[in-house]
């Protein structure tokens, strides 16, 4: 039996288990590696460096999200064609993702080169944060397509059901990335720039991952030249599920921007610099990745199996891959936030040196009101993720946006008028108590409507 047919099979927790655990794994390590390179970055640059990373991270991570918006679409296709039987769908909609990641990856990797200043201004290097910015991105920028295309197999290794591989194309750069760190920065003191390569090699290496697994015919789904030509059906099915990624990493753009900016205009009226106020956000968002890493594992371990079963009319194992994985997200995060509410006084001093201790109690701030509520998005990823596997665009679309756009957007702009950066933050605990309430609603209503389907 093909590790495709067990997701039909197997019993749904130890299911959840096997394709969950290894995707939190390589979601940890990459939390970790983030975690690892904003401490060296803090340590050896500074919190300006630190300011800098938090600027460009989120621009490579929007170049490389129309890869794994491709991936995310295609592997939709690609696991409701394996649970109706239909290889040959599978394949071509596997084929048409790589011709589809060729067009898209080289388009947006020459808007990057050609635009680099006016994207560095739109999401904050601006002042002291302005070099160190520069550098970073001029470097990171040249690996951004090859995470692009990491992102693309990625999802297709699980929609396979091949988990543990999954986790090899988050795992090996994660590793490969803090060694590179230790030396670059540390070893041979390059500052910036070896926060840049590190990065950037890493990139290389995950991506070369994917290319040798496909390309020596590891995987279920075959490279098949004569299926490259792009057929619309399964490209307009590909964009439309993959949309979903590109909006959410959009509206999470959009969302970097608009705190960037703010934070710098009231880090300024509060006194604590504009700059400094950006570092402290870069911080927290290091943080999240560590805080949220068990919670994405497990919403992406639920797709290929919802979405195999809803293939195969198996609504009622569908129905309890959600139940199991918004049971276990939920204990699992309210540990992790109390952990990190808990030491919130400690925490910033892993991020920066003698010379930054001036930011390390708005840093405690931060962290205590960004993580009060967060370990309510369980809901939301669970939610998005579930109308993601049946292949529904729209409404996996409109959850993903719930706490970014609908909530955080509309209270960033109006709390931090009547209390400066504390509305900022407290910003962050409202939008997570009011998207989860939304998104918790509209998935029991869509559990309730599949499974009067089954009756």
């Amino acid at each position: 039996m093909s590790k495709s047919e067990l997701l039909g099979t197997e019993k749904i927790s130890k299911l959840l288990i096997q394709q969950a655990v290894p995707a939190a794994i390589g979601f940890a390590l990459m939390a970790i590696n983030m975690l690892v390179d904003t401490i060296f970055v803090g340590q050896f640059v500074g919190k300006f460096g630190v300011g800098a990373v938090s600027i460009v991270t989120p621009i490579a991570f929007l170049m490389s999200s129309f890869g794994m918006a491709i991936g995310i679409g295609g592997a939709s296709i690609v696991s409701r064609a394996f649970g109706a039987k239909d290889r040959e769908r599978a394949n071509l909609a596997f084929n048409n993702q790589i011709s589809l990641a060729l067009i898209v990856i080289s388009f947006f990797a020459l808007i990057s080169f050609i635009f680099k200043d006016q994207i560095l201004l739109l999401f904050g290097a601006v002042g002291a944060l302005k070099e160190p910015s520069e550098i970073y991105y001029s470097i990171t920028m040249i690996g951004v397509p090859f995470l692009s295309l990491a992102m693309t197999g990625n999802n297709n290794l699980r929609a396979e059901g091949k988990a543990n591989q999954a986790m090899m194309v988050l795992l090996i750069p994660s590793i490969l990335n803090m060694i590179l760190d230790a030396i670059f920065i540390y070893g041979f003191d390059w500052g910036m720039e070896g926060a840049a390569w590190a990065t950037t090699i890493s990139f290389f290496s995950s991506g070369g991952y994917i290319l040798y697994f496909y390309l020596s015919g590891k995987g279920e789904l075959k490279v098949m030249p004569h299926l490259f030509k792009l057929r619309k059906a399964i490209v307009k099915e590909i964009v439309g599920i993959g949309s979903v990624s590109i909006v959410r990493q959009g509206s999470i753009s959009i969302l970097v921007v608009l705190l960037n900016h703010t934070l710098f205009v009231y880090g300024n009226l509060d006194g604590i610099g504009g700059e400094n106020a950006i570092s402290v956000y870069a911080i927290a968002t290091r943080i999240s990745m560590f805080a949220f890493f068990p919670l994405i594992g497990i919403a992406q371990g639920l797709v290929p199996i919802a979405g195999y079963n809803y293939g195969a009319k198996r609504f009622d194992r569908v129905q309890e891959v959600i139940r199991l994985s918004n049971i276990s997200g939920f204990f699992i995060a309210s540990f992790l936030c109390g952990l990190l509410l808990l030491f919130s006084d400690q925490i910033p001093y892993l991020f920066v040196d003698e010379k930054s201790l001036d930011i390390i109690p708005e840093t405690s701030k931060a962290i205590f009101y960004v993580f009060m509520g967060s370990f309510l998005v369980v809901f939301q990823l669970v939610g998005a993720s579930y109308y993601q596997a049946l292949g529904k665009a729209i409404p996996a679309l409109l959850l993903t946006l719930t706490k970014q756009l609908f909530f955080l957007v509309p209270f960033v702009v109006v709390l931090p008028k009547y209390w400066g950066l504390n509305g900022i933050w407290y910003s962050f605990t409202i939008a997570d108590i009011l998207s989860a309430a939304v998104c918790y609603y509209f998935l029991h209503k869509g559990l309730q409507k599949m499974m009067r389907r089954e009756m």
